[in-house]
Formats: C-alpha cells, structure tokens, sequence
C-alpha cells in the first residue's frame, strides 16, 4: 500500500513540534515515557479506571472525553490483551487490496466512500489502534461530508500520535520511542510526511528506521520493541527455538 494519505492539516500541527523538539518538556507532554509495568497492571485490573475494556469502550464511542492519560494506558494496554499479536495479519487484505486505489483519489462516488467506511469501521474494531485505518477512516468521513465525525476520529488518531510521541524522541537507544506493533514504526513516520526506505534490527531490541534524509531530516529514527517482543515470544514460545 503506498505512504499513508496525510490527515488534515490541524492533525500534522498537532504532532509537528514533537519531531523536532521533542527534547523539551512542552513538546513532550506530560506523558512521557510510558511505566508498561503500571499499565499491564491496571489494563488487567476490572476495578481500575484505566481497565482495558472500560476504556476500549470510551475509544470506540463518537466523542472526546477520554484524557490524554487514558490515551496512553489505552494504547499501551493493547500489548497485554490476549487476543492481541503485534504481528497480526491484514484485516481481510484482498478486500483491503481492492479499496487500496481510492485512498489516493480526491474525490470518491457515494459507492466507494460507503465501501471504504464500511472496511474502516471493521478493521478498527478489529484492531483499534491501527494507526493507517483510523487515517483512512478519517478520509472516508471527510468524503461523505460527516465533518463532526472526522474531527472526533482526527482526535482519537492524534492522541494516539502524541502518546507515541510522547515516549521519547527517537534519536538514539535510550530514547528510542515505544510502539505496540512494528508496523505504527512506519505509519507513525508517514503521518508526519516522513518516508521510510530501509530498516534495520539492532541487538538486543531495537528497530532502526532509516528515512529519506534532507538538511532538516535526521538520517533515521530508533523504535523500542522489547515488549512487542517479550509479549510475542509469550503468546508463540515455539518461535523462540
């Protein structure tokens, strides 16, 4: 599929200064980067406020009344659900394959817009952070004219970029930022306008994205993958042989 289609430009706005200043305390939120152990408690606990299915509940609903806190707990807590594998294949990918030329045009006819809502709807309920579907989502409001919709879903998709953004700055190891699947590594950098070309995998847990460099464009950005990993290996120890 080609680079994602960019979201509307408050979203890319919203997330720009996070790139390029991502060492100062305003850039960074006061998120920061995210304590897995806390979470992986609370996603589990049925009596926290931060319960993984209280809040996938609140994501899935047409508003914004989730905070930014409830943001991070939720997109992190997604690693320590059962059913979820950071490695998950393709929502229904012929289907995807067959829509995949409507994302690049500017104008869909009522058939295709009710097409594309239909399958975005669907994967996002299947995988609610999917960061590309919920962009594509986006668009498909935007082309049937739901305007409200398309603010709320820009919403959800922008404090999901901030959480991410918000655990580190990418520019080395230590710094590296979190995500919950190898594939928000590329999506995550294309909602920015920033192209991947080539990946490599350092020891001991580490995935380093080399992006297409410019004057102003650091070479690369460094993604920490240790408990996409950890939570893989638990869920397919076999692979581990």
């Amino acid at each position: 599929m080609k680079i994602l289609r960019n979201i509307l430009l408050s979203a890319i706005l919203a997330t720009s200064a996070l790139f390029g200043h991502a060492a100062t305390g305003n850039a960074r939120t006061a998120l920061g980067k995210p304590d897995l152990k806390a979470i992986q408690q609370a996603s589990v606990d049925e009596h926290s406020q931060y319960y993984y299915p209280t809040l996938l509940k609140a994501f899935l609903r047409s508003d914004t009344t989730m905070t930014s806190t409830e943001y991070q707990y939720f997109y992190y807590g997604t690693l320590f659900q059962e059913d979820f594998d950071p490695y998950r294949k393709t929502y229904r990918p012929e289907e995807l394959e067959a829509l995949a030329p409507l994302f690049s045009k500017k104008e869909l006819s009522p058939a295709e817009r009710e097409r594309v809502l239909e399958y975005t709807e669907q994967a996002v309920r299947e995988d609610p952070v999917n960061l590309r579907q919920l962009n594509n989502r986006i668009f498909a409001y935007e082309q049937k004219g739901s305007t409200n919709l398309a603010r709320i879903w820009q919403n959800k998709l922008n404090h999901l970029l901030l959480v991410i953004a918000s655990s580190g700055t990418g520019l080395d190891r230590d710094n590296a930022w979190i995500v919950v699947s190898p594939q928000h590594e590329y999506d995550f950098l294309n909602l920015k306008g920033i192209k991947a070309v080539n990946h490599k995998y350092e020891q001991p847990h580490f995935d380093y994205i080399e992006v297409e460099h410019t004057d102003k464009q650091h070479p690369g950005y460094y993604f920490d993958i240790e408990e996409i990993l950890h939570q893989y290996y638990l869920k397919h120890p076999s692979e581990l042989k």
